[in-house]
Formats: structure tokens, sequence, C-alpha cells
């Protein structure tokens, strides 16, 4: 019995080896042939299996992702969807890929918004001149119990920048953001120190955050665009620790 068992352990150690030596060289092959070919693809920071047989996954640029076939004869650029599961597989791995964490924050360059109990948190990156921010903060305001934390990401145009100003230096922040985003009120001339909205360019470049709204959950899930107030609510719970 012990000689079957020792035998088994090394057959396994024996195909477990064979198989990361032959998943290696798979590796080594799609990175000569994309590298060679196509010489103005930034450089390859991940190769790895895909659910689909046959399918790879390239990653450049930290967060951007092509796929291959086994031998890097083919460069497809898009979403994989798993359709038996209604899954968006490219949109989940990108999400795990731009994952912040909540407590890494620079909490002291947002204002908060505060509903209900606020137990619930939500960190958000806008443009006051981006209209699908203006969209997603309606239907934000249907939720309840939550605080909102507020980052002014003016990357749009210098209206932008003038208004984030406007809205940083008014009396109440969240007033100000509020009636411009809800209500289409301008919000008035005002002048202060806002190396707080500078830095949010700063931070949000660092952290790949090309776009407005960008939503950051406190579990660190990072969903891009204007989502309705059941998908904001879905997102929420799962986020509770």
């Amino acid at each position: 019995m012990n000689l079957f068992k020792t035998s088994l352990v090394a057959l396994l150690t024996t195909l477990a080896l064979t198989f990361t030596v032959g998943a290696a060289a798979q590796e080594a092959t799609i990175r000569k042939n994309l590298t060679e070919r196509l010489p103005k693809l930034p450089a390859i920071d991940e190769i790895s299996k895909t659910p689909m047989d046959g399918l790879y996954e390239v990653r450049v640029n930290q967060t951007e992702i092509f796929y291959t076939d086994a031998t890097g004869n083919f460069l497809i650029q898009g979403n994989l969807i798993d359709t038996k599961a209604q899954e968006d597989l490219t949109e989940k791995r990108l999400a795990k890929l731009t994952e912040i964490d909540f407590k890494d924050l620079p909490m002291k360059d947002a204002f908060t918004i505060v509903r209900g109990n606020g137990k619930r948190k939500l960190a958000v990156f806008e443009d006051p001149n981006c209209g699908y921010c203006k969209r997603f903060e309606r239907d934000l305001a249907k939720i309840d119990n939550i605080t909102v934390h507020v980052f002014l990401y003016p990357i749009l145009s210098q209206d932008s920048a003038d208004k984030s100003r406007n809205i940083w230096c008014a009396k109440d922040k969240g007033k100000a953001f509020l009636d411009w985003m809800v209500k289409d009120v301008t919000p008035p001339a005002a002048t202060c120190d806002t190396s707080a909205v500078a830095r949010n360019f700063e931070f949000g470049k660092k952290s790949r955050i090309t776009g407005t709204p960008t939503l950051i959950f406190a579990n660190g899930t990072r969903v891009p665009g204007a989502v309705d107030a059941a998908r904001i609510e879905k997102l929420l719970a799962e986020a509770k620790p």
C-alpha cells in the first residue's frame, strides 16, 4: 500500500511538472510571436489561460486586455462573454485588476453626502459637466442609508475645472454639487485653495480612472459608468463586510 502511495505521488508530481513546463513553453511561444509580429504592441505583463479552450488572455499596460490563440497567430480585442452564466468575463477581470482599497482613498480630498443612517459607503469620481454623472446622481438620490464620498474629477474641459472650483469652494459643497447635478442650478463663482482637486486628478491618473462617473465600493470593487438604482443597491449589498 505504501509503495502504491509513493508511486501515485511520484506520478502526480511528474504530471504537475510536465504541465508547468508545458504552460511555460506555451506562454513563451505566444509572447515571442506577438512581440516579433506586433512591435507596436506594449510590453506584455502577463499571459494566462481563459475558461475558453485554446484562448489566452494577454494583459498589457497593467489593465488592458487582449485575447489570442495558443500560438499567437491571432489577436482579438473585445469582451469575452460566458453565455451560459450570462457574465462578461472581461469586465469581471478588469474590475479585479483595477480594485482600489477603500481605506487608501484620500478622503481629505473629497466631500461627503450622507443620507439616512449613512452606514453603507461609496466613493465616486465625477466631472460636473459629465452627462452620465448627472444621470447617476439622479438615480443615487433614490438610495437611502448611505455615505457618499465625492471626488471632483474635472477631465472634460476648462469649464469642468471652473465648476469644480466653485463647488469645492462653496460654503456647503454637497448642496452646491447636488443643486448643479440634479437641479441644474449653476454654482456661484468662488475661490479658495483647490489643491485637493489637483490631487484628485493625479490620484485618478495613477489609478487609471479614465472616465466619469467611476464608483468605488467598500470592498474595493470599481465600476465605471452610470449605473441605475437597482444595480447600486446590489453592489452595496455585495460590498458588505
